[in-house]
């Protein structure tokens, strides 16, 4: 039973990283000339080589990949561009915003696949499962700075600066 719930686990997450992948191409794409251009062309490289890294643990424990299951996270990527964004046929500041933190929430699903892995004991040559985690890690930390930045031109209120915490009203 445990082997089944693995190779479960893994076809899963690959899924996931498929559709991370994915994901992270497309950001990159719609990114370059941009000041997002070089962190975004690293994000995507080093999602590409975790997701190999995976498949190369899966390999390694003789689970294979479930194709429909990939096909399925590939298609909800290409879905997930359909989201209204608040302009009809073009791209704007919050589609960018959006993108990062769909980055973001994919990168943090990926450290805790690592983390578990690791803490279960699953081992494979040639895949460093601690490696793995600290590198997601700071993925993370990467979009979140990036995300940060990209959340205050999007969400910029006529140059407003931000709202601090509420004053009480006097009685």
């Amino acid at each position: 039973m445990p082997e089944r719930l693995l190779a479960i686990y893994l076809r899963d997450h690959l899924a996931g990283a498929t559709a991370g992948r994915e994901l992270a191409r497309r950001t990159y794409a719609n990114n370059r000339g941009t000041e997002l251009e070089q962190a975004l062309a690293r994000l995507a490289r080093d999602i590409d080589e975790d997701r190999a890294a995976l498949l190369r643990l899966m390999s390694e424990l003789g689970v294979a990949p479930s194709h429909a299951k990939n096909a399925l996270g590939w298609a909800l990527e290409k879905a997930g561009r359909l989201k209204l964004n608040g302009r009809l046929v073009r791209r704007s500041p919050l589609s960018r915003l959006v993108e990062l933190e769909g980055l973001a929430i994919g990168v943090t699903g990926k450290q805790a696949l690592w983390s578990a892995l690791e803490r279960a004991g699953v081992a494979a040559r040639g895949v460093d499962l601690a490696d793995l985690r600290r590198r997601a890690e700071e993925q993370r930390r990467e979009l979140e700075r990036l995300r940060l930045a990209v959340a205050a031109e999007a969400l910029d209120v006529a140059g407003r600066p931000p709202a601090g915490p509420r004053a009480e009203r006097p009685r």
